[in-house]
């Protein structure tokens, strides 16, 4: 008999009903480059050749819209092309058990591709677009977005990316959101990039928690932590199956 080093996936609510645990995790760029999409941080702060502050900032669009618009288009086009590796499907099996939340720092749509049904994307999205005058409007974009491409309030369109330098609107969200998880994992990140990588603070202290990353970044002194250093896609594997192990009663 294998004694459950946490609780089980269920537990009765209020009702007496079955409810699943509430599992958040936090992903990065790394779950995604097993599927062949790249990091600037891989590379020196160049990201497909390009430094990132002239494609990825309020300036460098100001400075060079045309650049900037065909860089995202290029990444539309990359992303299209990829498919959900095993750690993205792995992600998505885990509702079978759980309540699970995925929060991405990732701007591509392989965790819905996956099945996952339940993402939060903090920095935007490459598929949609919205105008530079009006943040709120936002619509679906597959093709190109061209200067001069105009939004229906006559602003141009700019990818619906949230660049360096701006706000991070969805992020108030995001630490609500952790602030309730049962099991908190992070999956690829380097946590560099602020505010995302303060969201590790939120999690209830007393709670399992677990990092995996094909190198474990600093994380200080978080309780009741546990580290995987594999490849996302490894990494995801094993923690399916601690979290499967995890579940058995006693």
């Amino acid at each position: 008999m294998i004694l459950s080093r946490s609780y089980s996936v269920r537990f009765e609510d209020i009702n007496g009903n079955m409810a699943k645990k509430k599992l958040v995790v936090l992903t990065g760029a790394g779950i995604s480059a097993e599927s062949g999409l790249k990091t600037f941080r891989d590379s020196d702060g160049l990201w497909e050749g390009y430094n990132v502050y002239e494609v990825a900032t309020p300036t460098g669009f100001a400075k060079n819209p045309e650049l900037v618009l065909e860089f995202y288009n290029m990444r539309r086009k990359n992303v299209a092309e990829a498919k959900p590796n095993a750690a993205h499907i792995g992600l998505a099996a885990l509702e079978e058990d759980f309540n699970v939340t995925i929060i991405t720092q990732n701007i591509d749509d392989l965790h819905e591709r996956a099945g996952s049904t339940n993402v939060l994307h903090l920095h935007g999205e490459i598929f949609k677009m919205r105008s530079v005058t009006n943040p709120t409007l936002i619509s679906e974009i597959r093709g190109d977005i061209h200067v001069g491409d105009l939004a229906a309030d006559g602003g141009q369109l700019r990818p619906h990316i949230v660049w360096f330098d701006e706000l991070v609107p969805m992020i108030e969200v995001a630490v609500e959101v952790v602030s309730t998880a049962e099991i908190f994992v992070v999956v690829g990140t380097s946590l560099l990039v602020y505010p995302a990588a303060s969201l590790v603070n939120y999690a209830p202290r007393f709670v399992p928690k677990y990092i995996i990353d094909k190198s474990i970044p600093y994380t200080g002194n978080i309780p009741n932590l546990t580290t995987i250093e594999k490849p996302a896609t490894e990494g995801v594997a094993e923690l399916k199956r601690i979290l499967s192990v995890d579940s058995l009663d006693v």
